[in-house]
């Protein structure tokens, strides 16, 4: 249990060789990506918005806390500048297969006001059949119109962020919903046709105890979404700000405490019907994301584990991250410079990298172990003899087996994934960074 990445890209962020990027090697990584990939899976879209009314103390989003909703129409036609000016540089009129409203908090946003954007977007863009639409809400902004009217433009998936049910927990990060509210809204999901719904459990947050953890799991066990992700709390308020320092980390539990609570929910998880897909995910059999992890297609990128498997993703919005396969490029963190950017018909990208022969090898191994729990480790492979040293320690706990090149993540190594992962991670090695980075495997 050590401080280790998440690792939805390799390399990760901090990692990046932002030196020897340029937008001309983004632009024509991407041109590539779409030409080699885009035809057949499409391209995946990832919207930030980052608006929220209040200040969730256990989050690590990009977020701007405001009451003030005049923000939202500048902000939308920003958003469709920035697509239009990737589209004047993507090679062909582009098929968008997946498509995922972040935060911040999306349903900050009036109905109607996302109407706008997301028929802006499609308009200047194919649909297959049956797309992948996700968005996250809130369940005490999201109403029966945000449902109906993302619902009406293709959109048959929701996350709402639970976290925990317990007051004291609730009131420890500044997320006070009801069990009434988040019943409500997911009934009303369920009439409207959403196909997959996702609810969002962390462990580990401040105050938290068994007690909690058990009542929670017996909550949303009773509401039974489609999927449920039992995250564990990123305590990282070195990179944060402030609103991670609102509690103390003589709050937090203890490691073992910490585990303890996984441990807990997962198995009470399982002991209702659901099945782990991968790190930290459950679904219900059936689910798109159970039948993906059954065929051997689940994803995973910077939105997170997916059944789709799109390759090359663009991230509009203040803060989001697009992925060509050959390359990586996040925007502006700053919303005035954001603006500043398109209002000068620049694409707003603060930094990138550009993935080099081994990075791509790397970050193939990496999603075959965060996806299928298994890759291999061939002769030849980029400092073999190096990562085999590092995987002693997983094997002599039990966490990975090898069989010959083969080698496989137990059921007692899946906590810690991350951590087994981090074995390959050589630029990781190479460059160890001077400060804290990354929050704990577990």
């Amino acid at each position: 249990n050590v401080p280790t990445p998440r690792y939805t890209s390799y390399p990760t962020v901090p990692l990046w060789d932002v030196l020897n990027f340029t937008e001309k090697k983004w632009i024509r990584s991407l041109q590539k990506g779409t030409v080699d990939y885009g035809r057949d899976k499409g391209i995946g879209l990832y919207i930030h918005l980052p608006f929220c009314e209040s200040m969730c103390t256990f989050c690590g989003c990009n977020k701007r806390i405001t009451k003030n909703h005049s923000v939202e129409r500048p902000y939308i036609e920003a958003l469709i500048k920035e697509w239009k000016l990737y589209l004047e540089r993507l090679p062909f009129r582009p098929t968008i297969t997946e498509l995922h409203l972040g935060g911040g908090t999306p349903t900050f946003f009036a109905p109607d006001n996302l109407n706008y954007l997301i028929n802006e977007i499609l308009a200047l863009a194919d649909v297959p059949d049956n797309p992948k639409f996700s968005f996250e809400g809130h369940p005490n902004n999201t109403q029966l119109a945000h449902l109906s009217t993302l619902h009406a433009l293709g959109f048959r998936r929701v996350s709402f962020g639970i976290q925990d049910f317990d007051p004291i927990v609730q009131k420890a990060i500044n997320r006070h919903q009801s069990y009434a509210q988040v019943k409500a809204v997911t009934e009303h999901s369920r009439l409207i046709g959403y196909k997959s719904i996702n609810y969002d459990v962390i462990y580990g947050l401040p105050f938290q105890q068994l007690s909690s953890v058990k009542d929670t799991m017996e909550k949303v066990s009773f509401l039974r979404p489609d999927r449920i992700a039992h995250y564990s709390y990123a305590h990282v308020p070195w990179l944060k700000g402030i609103g991670q320092r609102k509690f103390s980390e003589s709050d937090l539990p203890s490691n073992s405490e910490k585990y303890a609570l996984y441990q807990t929910g997962r198995n009470m998880l399982m002991d209702v019907g659901y099945k782990e897909v991968a790190m930290d995910h459950f679904s219900l059999p059936g689910d798109d994301l159970m039948n993906a992890h059954l065929s051997g297609q689940l994803n995973r990128s910077f939105m997170g584990y997916t059944d789709e498997a799109t390759i090359v993703n663009i991230g509009l919005g203040v803060s989001a991250i697009g992925d060509s396969r050959y390359g990586m490029a996040q925007n502006t963190k700053d919303l005035n410079l954001y603006y500043q950017y398109l209002k000068d018909d620049f694409l707003p990208i603060e930094k990138g990298h550009i993935l080099s022969k081994e990075d791509q090898l790397i970050k193939n191994t990496i999603h075959e172990l965060m996806c299928k729990h298994e890759t291999r480790l061939t002769e030849g492979y980029p400092n073999r003899n190096e990562i085999l040293d590092r995987l002693m320690e997983p094997f002599a706990d039990d966490l990975i087996r090898f069989n010959g090149s083969k080698i496989a993540v137990t059921k007692k190594g899946k906590p810690f994934l991350r951590t087994i992962c981090m074995a390959f991670d050589l630029r990781l090695w190479r460059n160890q960074p001077s400060g804290k980075v990354f929050s704990m495997a577990v």
